[in-house]
């Protein structure tokens, strides 16, 4: 079972990012991704965990995920043998 969770600032309107950054990630993951939650908070926070390992802080990066990088990340923690694609810069990966 693989639960991924995106926590978004709603004061700062995150939302509609979030509801993107999400329905990319089900696309992507539609195999692997047993439920994902989006959670609204505040203070400009913008989490994203896998499985309730924490994979993205735009506190800790001071930037949000460009989404190639977020789903590479979601993939390293929910599927790491799966290939992303041409998108996909994983060291020793052919594309």
């Amino acid at each position: 079972m693989n639960h991924v969770e995106i926590v978004y600032c709603s004061q700062c309107r995150w939302g509609l990012r979030a509801s993107w950054m999400a329905q990319e990630l089900l696309s992507t993951f539609s195999d692997e991704i047993t439920a994902l939650t989006l959670r609204p908070g505040s203070g400009g926070v913008f989490e994203v965990r896998a499985n309730a390992h924490l994979v993205w802080s735009r506190a800790a990066e001071q930037r949000f995920p460009d989404i190639t990088e977020l789903k590479q990340r979601i993939r390293d923690r929910i599927a790491p043998q799966r290939h992303l694609g041409h998108t996909d810069r994983r060291s020793g990966r052919s594309g």
